[in-house]
């Protein structure tokens, strides 16, 4: 990481804006790891409701548009210039529908951690979303590199428009 790049990430570079959702997303799943312990140690207090909050915001808004800006966008036109790809992507949307399922257990942990201040999240519903995230960034991530190499930027471009357009529908 450079401390001293202060430029700003956007759609007219696809794939940094795409690793700039894996910073979130890396940002967010260390709190997730931390929660357990904070709650034990301090309870259920406003840091924490405020926290859940964030998280659920990103994971209920954000991250269903990353993957399907990965999904209809940038996979097909990764193929198109990486066919070898093709059995990681497979895997990638494969774990598409297990992060949503470890998402909506972890939001199910969140809504009881709201409504009942003594509860305590299930740490193992929490582990298996964070080691979800950190399984799949593992195989993602080359992937973006190949495209830089790979994908004219124009056509990277061009994804890069439809990209921002899906967050203003």
């Amino acid at each position: 990481m450079n401390l001293f790049d202060t430029r700003s990430v956007t759609f007219a570079e696809p794939i940094d804006m795409l690793y700039a959702c894996h910073g979130k997303v890396r940002r967010f799943c260390e709190q997730v790891k931390l929660l357990p312990d904070y709650i034990n140690k301090h309870g259920r207090n406003d840091i924490v409701l405020q926290t859940i909050r964030q998280i659920s915001q990103y994971f209920n808004v954000a991250a269903p548009l990353h993957h399907e800006d990965e999904e209809q966008d940038y996979f097909p036109l990764l193929l198109q210039y990486a066919p070898e790809a093709q059995p990681d992507i497979n895997e990638l949307l494969r774990q598409h529908e297990s992060l949503h399922a470890n998402w909506t257990a972890v939001e199910t942990e969140f809504d009881k951690l709201r409504n009942h201040p003594d509860y305590r999240p299930d740490t193992a519903i929490l582990k298996r979303f964070t080691a979800g995230y950190d399984a799949h960034l593992a195989i993602e991530e080359p992937l973006f590199d190949l495209g830089k190499q790979k994908i004219p930027p124009q056509k990277l471009a061009e994804i890069g428009k439809i990209m921002a357009a899906r967050r203003r529908a």
